[in-house]
């Protein structure tokens, strides 16, 4: 049974709504989720970007299945080497946090690539549990932990990181809040990165494909603007904006062929094609 307490015994959920949040994924046992990350042990919990390889519809269909999902999961890797790539300059000593961590895919991943400590929170004790599990797996356990806390209040050290990102996580939350949050934690100079799907403010509101989305994952999608007025009001300067729109469309039309597919495939595809969604990374210095 859930407890929604750190180790220290301490609540780590505010609200009903983060309640029913972490509920749903304590619950959640998605294929998508999870057969992608059985390739080989990343699991992640964002979409995808790229082109993917149109022979993987022509293998015979008995193999068909797995050789769709492999390149599904290539790429949501690719995806998580983007952020990581935004990170800007890390190095063995440093100290990452990745707020919103799912399954911890990404964290390995930056791990592996900079050697460095990599802390990341869920409000979820199913993935916390999950992804420790494979830390202590990978040998990494000494490096990558993951810790029951709320992305808004960590009670990390103030200044103790030197990057953090969220990857498709900012939706749950209110952006003011968790910017100063990431404000605090972060090193004069440190890097925020995110990817995110955001609502096109010229539009004039949610689409309703935008709505859909909102309503499958009992979330809030924010306004592009939104996220630029959060950033400056809590000292962030923007380094690098990436509009990845194009570039994920492929990720969906694929998924929306596989197996595991979910549904709300339709959503995404006429969101993202009709300009009423897009899906951005942006990464901000703090100043």
């Amino acid at each position: 049974m859930a407890t929604f307490q750190d180790t220290e015994g301490r609540p780590v959920l505010r609200t009903d709504y983060q309640r029913s949040i972490a509920t749903y994924w304590n619950n959640e046992q998605n294929p998508v989720n999870l057969r992608l990350g059985e390739v080989d042990g990343l699991y992640h919990h964002h979409y995808g970007i790229g082109d993917y390889d149109p022979a993987v519809l022509e293998v015979p269909a008995e193999r068909r299945d797995e050789a769709v999902i492999a390149e599904m999961h290539r790429l949501e890797t690719a995806q998580a080497d983007v952020l990581l790539d935004n990170l800007g300059d890390i190095g063995p000593d440093d100290r990452l946090l990745d707020a919103g961590c799912g399954r911890g895919g990404t964290s390995i991943m930056a791990h592996d690539r900079f050697g460095c400590r990599v802390d990341g929170i869920s409000i979820s004790e199913k993935q916390v549990e999950f992804a420790n599990a494979q830390a202590r797996k990978r040998g990494v356990a000494d490096k990558v932990r993951y810790h029951l806390r709320n992305m808004l209040d960590t009670r990390f050290e103030t200044g103790s990181m030197k990057g953090i990102w969220n990857n498709e996580s900012t939706m749950y939350v209110d952006l003011f809040e968790l910017f100063a949050e990431h404000a605090r934690q972060l090193a004069p100079g440190g890097r925020y990165v995110t990817i995110t799907g955001c609502y096109n403010d010229v539009t004039g509101g949610r689409s309703r494909a935008v709505s859909q989305i909102d309503q499958h994952y009992i979330c809030n999608i924010h306004p592009r603007s939104e996220y630029f007025k959060a950033l400056a009001a809590n000292d962030f300067v923007p380094i690098n904006v990436i509009d990845l729109t194009a570039a994920t469309i492929p990720y969906w039309e694929l998924r929306e062929k596989s197996s595991v597919a979910t549904g709300i495939e339709e959503a995404f595809l006429t969101a993202y094609r009709e300009g009423s969604f897009h899906y951005l990374l942006i990464a901000a210095d703090r100043v």
